[in-house]
């Protein structure tokens, strides 16, 4: 914006000069207010090209940041959940990513299924784990079954896994009965206290 009013206040001098309402403009005068002139125009465009470069930039990153959380799932936490499952004298028998289902005007995805014989565990991953993202995975729990009949017979349990998230989170996440998987240096720990119990939907 400041860059437009100064051009079009260098356009209304030199009208006004040209018009005699005011003295007549040296050929110096005019040269050096159309070098003025020019010089905005550029200033301008270098400013167009920085927020170029930085959108690109932005893409660039969010772009490595979806690989990131992929990368996070496939090698981080689904040999946490295993050793979940182990940890609890259990097998796991099959994995599942990136699971969608869609029945009745309902739908559901899950990021990562975990199964066994009689217990899944439905896990949602997050870069940053919010409280609106325990909510929408209690959503998620909720109708799991509903929209994967397959599995109606199993013990469902709840999982968010993440890179980031304060106490706070953590705490809410567990009083809703998830487990809470959290990067910690180049593995995966399992947050929830010793005295934890998951609810089974």
């Amino acid at each position: 914006m400041t860059g437009t009013y100064n051009v079009h206040s260098i356009h209304d001098r030199v009208f006004n000069m040209l018009t005699f309402q005011e003295p007549a403009p040296t050929f110096e005068e005019v040269w050096r207010m159309f070098q003025e002139t020019d010089k905005r125009f550029q200033e301008t465009d270098k400013r167009i090209q920085e927020t170029d470069r930085i959108v690109k930039n932005l893409s660039k990153q969010l772009g490595e940041l979806g690989n990131r959380l992929g990368e996070f799932v496939e090698h981080m936490v689904a040999p946490a959940v295993v050793r979940l499952f182990q940890e609890q004298g259990l097998d796991v028998h099959e994995f599942s990513s990136n699971v969608t289902s869609k029945r009745n005007g309902e739908s559901l995805e899950i990021d990562l299924l975990v199964i066994n014989d009689g217990v899944l565990v439905a896990v949602e991953c997050k870069s940053q784990l919010t409280s609106a993202h325990v909510d929408k995975h209690l959503e998620r729990m909720e109708k799991l079954k509903r929209l994967l009949p397959l599995y109606k017979n199993h013990r469902a349990l709840g999982a968010l896994a993440t890179m980031v998230a304060s106490d706070e989170v953590k705490a809410y996440a567990q009083e809703k009965g998830f487990y809470v998987l959290c990067q910690n240096g180049e593995g995966i720990d399992i947050c929830n206290s010793a005295t934890f119990t998951p609810i089974v939907w």
